[in-house]
């Protein structure tokens, strides 16, 4: 069957041609959250772990600003997604799990070569659940439930290790001296990241453009903590957030439990025909 669509004749002129490119502004800051994880990793490797942990956290800042402005410009793209993904294994994956090892997990190799082998092994197991955990969250997209999270976010995890790092280096205690805590960090953390423990979602927070006055109180009082000790603060705050997961996911799975018993004995009180 010949094509019903007659040909452009040689004279006319021919739509131009759309070229494929990358939305600038959103691309910019997820670069930026890259460069501070980059930055992160250079820090742990010259002994500055304070300023490993603060680029860390920068790093979640930017993060969390290139999702909105590409949503607020709609300049949404796969490109970005998948750009996005990269940036954040190398700021919440690598960086905290080299951070991790140059300040506390290298003393281990002191007791030993088994031991040696247990610290680089537990910096592994955190990078590798944080690439997984990005994996899997890209399958996700667009089915999963945008109010929760399952399993810890990376960023939360990457937080949690670095605001406990930050934090030890203000009370001017060493690293080696908590090398053995320290794996147990790691591993909670990187397991948390691939578990189906669920997590609050604060991206489809706030539901409209109006809260509460005493909001606005707390977020004030927060502002102040964090001024007067900002790694304590940071800690106790992502600390409680990471164990409101599993108290959530128990308290979820109470209930659910409870509706069970209550159908089963609504059951057997039924009257039988």
């Amino acid at each position: 069957m010949n094509d019903p669509t007659p040909p452009l004749p040689p004279s006319a002129p021919r739509p131009p041609l759309r070229r494929r490119g990358i939305y600038l502004l959103p691309n910019l800051f997820t670069t930026g959250a890259m460069f501070a994880g980059f930055y992160a990793i250079i820090a742990a490797i010259a002994g500055y772990f304070t300023d490993a942990a603060i680029a860390v956290f920068i790093a979640a800042l930017l993060d969390g600003m290139d999702g909105r402005v590409a949503r607020l410009t709609n300049t949404q793209s796969e490109f970005g997604v998948q750009y996005d993904s990269l940036s954040d294994l190398v700021s919440f994956g690598l960086a905290p799990a080299l951070v991790l090892y140059t300040w506390s997990l290298q003393y281990l190799r002191d007791y030993g070569v088994l031991w040696g082998k247990l610290g680089w092994a537990a910096a592994f197991l955190y990078a590798a659940c944080a690439a997984l955990r990005l994996a899997r969250f890209n399958t996700q997209v667009g089915v999963a439930d945008k109010r929760y999270f399952q399993g810890l976010a990376s960023p939360a995890a990457a937080g949690l290790c670095m605001s406990f790092v930050w934090t030890m280096r203000e009370a001017q205690i060493e690293g080696a001296w908590l090398c053995f805590f320290t794996p147990i960090l790691a591993a909670v953390a990187g397991l948390l990241m691939v578990s189906r423990v669920r997590y609050f979602s604060f991206k489809a927070w706030p539901r409209s453009d109006r809260v509460p006055f005493v909001w606005i109180i707390l977020a004030v009082l927060i502002i102040v903590a964090l001024v007067l000790d900002t790694a304590t603060v940071l800690l106790i705050i992502i600390g409680l957030y990471v164990l409101s997961g599993p108290v959530m996911t128990l308290w979820g799975l109470r209930n659910r439990s409870s509706r069970r018993r209550l159908r089963a004995r609504r059951r057997q009180s039924a009257p039988k025909e």
